[in-house]
Formats: structure tokens, C-alpha cells, sequence
């Protein structure tokens, strides 16, 4: 494997997590179910940090380290930096009750101005009763898309009531990126939000929308849920799918069934950082796929999403797929600076 791979063509991340505690005033949330849940600790070990740091430091410290990793990627140059809203209750007020973590708007933006090569992606809960005002809000202040994940956020992407807040997003030009299929990585979820035929009512309305994950886990009817997005693509052609997730442990097969299925013209490439930088992804469980000496070139390299690049390609990701993010308007010119190791 050549590393010239790495330097083909600049790619942008379209899903990354941040999260945080509430330290230094940054209005993130975890619940506590979740912050004594074992999947707490791996997300801190893969973001980098310690609890002990960001009380220290603040939350702000999780997006400097992802900023300073991106910066020393040879591969991708920027990345999405998702916000999450929370749960609303009957009266539209959030819901700490029911929220399992939230990372607010505000916070990601802030943050994300300070470097250059992460952008905005906004999360707006559109049972607000100011979920209009939100969105214009989130769009002034220079967010690339709009991020859900209804299983958690209690958002039912098939209920009609939505349909003002969906108008207002076609219109302003902002793609949906919402999970689809079944949600593991929190403690409490619901899963039948995660059916990917949920998302009909925003695409026959216009809206751009981005299937998490390639709706690659779990069933809705009896069905694969992967399945039932593919079905879908033919109808929609404002309809995509990341690829982020795709090598973790638990869903070895899924790309290449993916892939097999020729509708690569309708992915868009990203990680689901942090996940990629646990245990869960590694080219030793390729041993079919891969030669000895791929999975042990790719598994020398340090940066997480270099590691990342060149496991998909391996595995045979088309390279379109990982520059489509242009189609979609994702990306920050490169007049407008990208970061260069040690930029920031």
C-alpha cells in the first residue's frame, strides 16, 4: 500500500461527535445512567481526554484535541463537528429528565470558529416552539448541515407536524443528517424512530436528507433496515448515506454488502469519530479481505482518520465517495484556510 494514497484528494469528515460534562460554562450535558455506563469511560479514552481535564480545562478541550488530530491528518483536512439538542417536553422546554447528552449549539460554534479546519454541523429539536427561529439562528452562524438522532432525541422524522420545519430547511439549502437503523451507543434509545422509510416525509418535501450510518443495523417490519434505504434511492435522488461506523467490530460485513449493492453515487464519507479511535475498528478484522502486509501497514499508522482512509479503501470504498462532501456544499474553500499541521 502507497502512502501517496493518503494525498489524493482533500477529504472532509462529515460526522464527528464532540461531548462534554459542562465544564467551563459550556452548557453540555451527560446524564448521570450514562456517565456510569461503561461506555463513558471508552468515550473519554477515544476522545483523548480525562474527566479530570476538562473540569480543568473545560469542555472546549475535546474540540482542540479533535482540531489538533485533524491538523496532523494526511488524509482529511476538515471534519463536521456534530451538536446534539435534547429531549423537549410537552410544553417545548428541554428535558433533562429524558435527555441521555447534549452538546449545544452554541458550544460547537463557538468552538469551531477558533479553528479552521472544523465546521459547524447544528442540532435543532423541532418540537421547540422556537425551532424556526433556531434554525435561521444556526444558519447565520455558518452551520453546513442539521443533525438528529431521533432515537434519542424523541423526534419522529414521519410526523406531520414537522412539515413547516422541513419547508424552512429545503429552503434554506441545509441536508438533514439524521441516523438511521438502530441506535447502540447510548444507555436508553428508541429504536422504531431509526426506520429509514421515516424519512419519506422530508425527502418528498426536498430536503436533502443524509442517512446516518447507512441505516446498517437493526430490522423495522421484518426487514433489514439497510435494505430498506436502498429501496428508497431510486425514488429520491436528494436521498444519501454516510459510511461512517461501517468497519466497526459489530458491523463487519455491512460495507460490503453496501457496496455490492452499486449505489456508491449515494455515499458521502465520514467516521463517527470517536468510535473510530477504540478497539472497535482495526484491519485485523479484515483477515479475508486484507494481505498480511495491509493490515499491518495500515495498523502502524497513529492518526485515526489516516487509519481510518486507508482501511476503507482497502476494503474497496470508490474514491468519489470520499469527496462527495462537495457535491453537497459541505466543505470550507480552501481560500478560506485549511489547516496545516501545527496551524493551530
Amino acid at each position: 500500500m502507497n502512502d501517496s494514497l493518503l494525498l489524493q484528494k482533500t477529504i472532509v469528515d462529515m460526522h464527528v461527535h464532540v461531548a462534554g460534562v459542562g465544564a467551563g460554562g459550556s452548557g453540555c450535558y451527560v446524564a448521570p445512567h450514562m456517565r456510569r455506563n461503561w461506555r463513558y469511560r471508552i468515550y473519554l479514552r477515544a476522545f483523548g481526554v480525562r474527566e479530570q481535564d476538562l473540569e480543568l480545562h473545560g469542555d472546549a478541550l475535546v474540540v482542540q484535541t479533535v482540531s489538533k488530530l485533524i491538523a496532523e491528518s494526511r488524509a482529511v483536512k476538515q471534519a463536521v463537528i456534530l451538536a446534539l439538542d435534547g429531549v423537549v417536553d410537552g410544553s417545548g422546554e428541554l428535558d433533562l429528565e429524558q435527555t441521555v447528552t447534549c452538546v449545544p449549539n452554541e458550544f460547537v460554534a463557538g468552538e469551531v470558529a477558533r479553528h479552521p479546519n472544523l465546521l459547524f454541523g447544528a442540532s435543532v429539536n423541532p418540537y421547540r416552539p422556537d425551532a424556526l427561529q433556531r434554525l435561521e439562528k444556526v444558519v447565520a452562524d455558518g452551520a453546513v448541515l442539521l443533525k438528529w438522532l431521533p432515537a434519542i432525541q424523541h423526534i419522529d422524522p414521519a410526523d406531520r407536524r414537522l412539515v413547516p420545519f422541513y419547508r424552512r430547511l429545503q429552503e434554506l439549502g441545509l441536508p438533514l443528517l439524521t441516523h438511521a437503523g438502530h441506535e447502540r451507543s447510548f444507555s436508553r434509545a428508541a429504536p422504531h424512530y431509526g426506520d429509514p422509510q421515516r424519512l419519506r416525509l422530508p425527502l418528498s418535501l426536498g430536503v436533502t436528507v443524509i442517512a446516518a450510518h447507512a441505516a446498517t443495523t437493526g430490522k423495522s417490519e421484518g426487514e433489514d433496515n439497510m435494505l430498506r434505504l436502498i429501496r428508497m434511492f431510486p425514488d429520491y435522488p436528494k436521498l444519501y448515506a454516510d459510511i461512517s461506523s461501517l468497519t466497526q467490530a459489530n458491523k463487519l460485513f455491512f460495507l460490503t454488502r453496501l457496496l455490492r449493492h452499486n449505489v456508491h453515487d449515494r455515499l458521502i464519507y465520514g467516521t463517527d469519530f470517536p468510535l473510530i479511535n477504540t478497539a472497535l475498528v482495526s484491519p485485523c478484522y479484515y483477515p479475508f479481505r486484507l494481505s498480511l502486509g495491509e493490515v499491518a501497514r495500515i495498523a502502524a499508522c497513529s492518526n485515526p482518520w489516516d487509519k481510518d482512509v486507508l482501511l476503507k479503501r482497502a476494503l474497496g470504498v470508490p474514491e468519489d465517495v470520499f469527496t462527495r462532501w462537495e457535491d453537497l456544499g459541505l466543505g470550507r474553500s480552501t481560500e478560506e484556510g485549511l489547516c496545516s499541521p501545527g496551524d493551530d
